[in-house]
């Protein structure tokens, strides 16, 4: 049986794939290899992944309906979907709205309507987002929190793939898992990320602009256990007891927060270089402190993160000079 996984090119879908064909899985990659950033560094985890024979890659877009549906007709017979492709990031919703209701919208709901088409199917993980949180002001963020007050487009689409999951979950009886992923960092990360921006500009002497004036907190994540995380959701199903729809969320994130500026010296002992500093407003969509309550995947899933920013962030900057020879 074969696993199609949506954003294989991804920083987040590149680390699943690693994770899965290194324990036997096939998998179908779909990517359509978006221009969002760095195409060479999307392509260069592809050629990675390429290596295993279990691995195929389609180029495909998650919102062309037609071309999602034709993969019922798969030879591969797709037991599990794995779907983390969506348009990211907060600030870009504000000036690129339709992409994200493209993407994250009609994008998830295709694949739902996929799901209803596969005869082998046992379960659905779907990547959601702490930014589903938005103006809640009760600390730590918990799945039982409201989630109608977002700040951001992106954190809306985010919210709006879960209720169409609730909702196909009650009428069709799919399996499915939302996982809110909380500042996913590490290598082969996203040159979009804080951790990503701050070191490229740090070891090429460039200024790093520190929104709210540094007073930030973050629950950062390390790739690492957010895979650990998600594989024991894929393998744990939510039964369908023929009353609640069998549709579960959880948070995934360290359950630890940091502040901005800790990290900050954290990346600058990494990189053996102080930052030049500019310190900036809060920008508009940004929320001032984000972290999460982890009881309930702890519970269910056994997941619990082991890497401290203090040994994370040392080996992302390893991999970010390996890889671009800084």
């Amino acid at each position: 049986m074969t696993i199609l996984l949506t954003g294989a090119a991804g920083f987040i879908g590149y680390s699943v794939c690693e994770a899965l064909l290194g324990r036997g899985e096939a998998v179908l990659g779909v990517d359509i290899v978006s221009d969002y950033y760095d195409v060479k560094l999307k392509r260069a985890r592809l050629t990675r992944l390429a290596r295993h024979p279990e691995f195929e890659h389609l180029e495909i877009d998650v919102s062309n309906a037609d071309a999602m549906l034709s993969l019922s007709r798969h030879p591969s017979k797709i037991e599990r979907i794995v779907h983390l492709a969506a348009q990211a990031g907060v600030r870009h919703s504000l000036t690129n709205p339709h992409i994200y209701l493209q993407t994250n919208v009609v994008g998830h709901t295709n694949i739902l309507e996929l799901a209803r088409r596969l005869p082998d199917l046992k379960h659905v993980i779907y990547a959601s987002s702490s930014s589903v949180y938005g103006n809640n002001t009760k600390l730590p963020f918990s799945v039982e929190d409201r989630v109608d007050s977002p700040t951001s487009l992106y954190g809306a689409t985010k919210q709006a793939g879960e209720l169409i999951s609730a909702s196909y979950a009650h009428l069709f009886r799919i399996p499915l898992t939302g996982l809110r992923f909380f500042s996913v960092y590490g290598p082969w990360g996203r040159p979009d990320m804080v951790m990503f921006i701050f070191t490229k500009a740090i070891l090429e002497g460039r200024p790093i602009e520190i929104f709210n004036n540094g007073n930030m907190q973050r629950d950062f994540t390390f790739i690492d256990d957010i895979v650990a995380g998600l594989l024991a959701a894929l393998d744990h199903p939510p039964a369908d007891d023929g009353e609640n729809p069998p549709h579960r969320r959880y948070n995934l994130g360290s359950n630890h927060p940091e502040e901005l500026m800790r990290l900050i010296e954290i990346i600058e002992q990494a990189c053996g270089k102080k930052a030049i500093r500019e310190m900036k407003p809060m920008q508009l969509g940004d929320v001032r402190a984000n972290f999460a309550n982890i009881d309930t995947s702890h519970r269910d899933l056994g997941f619990l993160p082991r890497t401290s920013i203090d040994v994370g962030v040392p080996r992302f900057v390893e991999w970010y000079r390996s890889y671009y020879g800084a």
